[in-house]
């Protein structure tokens, strides 16, 4: 009688070990594919460029944030609505206001807005607003001068849309 257990063998081995690195292989290649498709992380241009120009739109936030000129955003269904007002409370002389609306990741949903002066310190316009977080930047110029640029994080959750 001849009873032959080999048990665990070389091939055994080989192929044990080709199976793993198979499956990290699928893994890296699957999450590859889904981090290139879906944004492409470019957050500024120029890099270089971005950096030489931080120092002048630093002092140029700072002085705007010291004129005391403030902006109140609104949306109730498809009515988009700005408020502009200086410190006591009067409307400010602002007559364009675009607001650029962006997803946090991705840019394919984003869009910009140029209201319309429905009053004075008021801007209005219509548009849908798709559900989940949008960043809205709001530039409010005065005879091409930038009086007021403002971004600010919203979700639709929290406009009861």
């Amino acid at each position: 009688m001849k009873t032959s257990a080999q048990g665990f063998t070389g091939l055994h081995m080989l192929l044990s070990t080709s199976a793993f690195f198979c499956v990290v292989i699928a893994v890296n290649v699957t999450m590859a594919f889904y981090a290139s498709s879906s944004w492409s992380g470019l957050v500024v241009e120029n890099t270089y460029v971005a950096s030489q120009e931080f120092n002048r739109k630093a002092a140029a936030m700072k002085a705007m944030a010291t004129s005391g000129i403030e902006g109140t955003l609104s949306i109730k269904g498809h009515e988009i609505r700005y408020d502009i007002h200086d410190k006591s409370g009067s409307p400010a002389i602002v007559d364009d206001v675009v607001l650029n609306f962006k997803r946090p990741v991705g840019d394919h949903e984003d869009f910009h807005l140029t209201l319309r002066m429905t009053a004075a310190g008021r801007f209005e316009a219509e548009h849908g607003l798709a559900e989940g977080d949008w960043i809205v930047e709001a530039i409010s110029r005065n005879g091409g001068v930038v009086v007021m640029h403002e971004a600010k994080r919203l979700d639709t959750a929290e406009l009861g849309q």
